[in-house]
């Protein structure tokens, strides 16, 4: 039996309302017999620092952080991890002894959802990645460590998609474009970071921009198909997945940082499917 006040964690965002975090962790917690409550904590834009600050000080252990504080995170930790420097942006917080330390989860998330629960290797694929953004920062690293034979970024401004592509470059084949230099160019897997899905639209790609025996995968998920999701499946993707076994990869991967134990994924994801 569980004995003693709770550990507080929580997830800090603008809007918030919607978040499975808490839930999932919820999920975890009874899984493997950890003593915590985690919560949804909206915080006003320009305001992320100070409610950081005062969660720590109210005896949190630790944060998740989504849209638009992660890079607001980065500059609040006093130490990265490896991932999380490269990429400019952090998803974990852990309040500890020596400081703040920062984490990004997502691209690890989204390695192993794909890898794992989907079987999908990764190694040798040609891989389209689509946005510049912070999403898009977050997974490039783990993608590129699975050894991809190439790896795209395309974007709207294709300035910002090279500018992407040279923070990364040293660490496998990765180049950049706009959208329109997508012609005549195929892919095993393309992912969606961009945020065409929050107005139920798709980035302008090419009706054969998908290799045949391809992929799709959304960042984004919903209680419907993502638009992106139904583009992939009407241009014969083998599977067009959206991002909620992301959502929980990369919260498991959060839970372990904090607690040292690894919950079991998949009836976390089946149960959030089911409901």
């Amino acid at each position: 039996m569980q004995t003693g006040q709770p550990d507080q964690y929580a997830v800090m965002g603008y809007p918030i309302a919607h978040s499975k975090s808490p839930r999932i962790h919820a999920l975890f917690a009874a899984q493997t017999g950890q003593n915590l409550e985690y919560r949804a904590i909206l915080v006003e834009p320009g305001h992320f620092p100070a409610a950081a600050r005062a969660f720590r000080d109210g005896g949190g252990k630790g944060l998740n952080i989504t849209v638009p504080f992660k890079q607001d995170a980065w500059v609040f930790a006093d130490l990265l991890s490896a991932r999380a420097e490269r990429a400019g942006a952090v998803n974990t917080l852990l309040f500890e002894p020596n400081g703040v330390r920062g984490d990004n989860t997502d691209g690890l998330g989204l390695v192993r959802d794909l890898t794992v629960n989907h079987g999908y290797p990764l190694a040798g694929k040609r891989i389209l990645l689509l946005g510049a953004g912070g999403a898009a920062r977050g997974v490039l690293q783990p993608l590129l460590a699975e050894k991809p034979v190439r790896l795209v970024i395309a974007n709207r401004t294709a300035e910002k998609a090279l500018g992407l592509a040279l923070r990364f470059n040293d660490l496998g084949r990765v180049s950049a474009c706009g959208f329109a230099e997508l012609t005549e160019r195929r892919f095993d897997l393309i992912i969606n970071a961009t945020a065409t899905g929050l107005d139920d639209a798709v980035p302008p790609l090419p009706d054969d921009v998908l290799a045949a025996e391809g992929w799709c995968y959304d960042l984004m998920y919903g209680r419907e198909p993502t638009a992106f999701v139904r583009w992939g499946r009407e241009r014969g993707a083998v599977r067009s997945l959206d991002g909620l076994g992301m959502l929980v990869e990369q919260a498991a991967e959060s839970f372990h940082r904090w607690r040292g134990v690894w919950p079991d994924t998949a009836p976390v994801i089946t149960a959030l499917r089911e409901n």
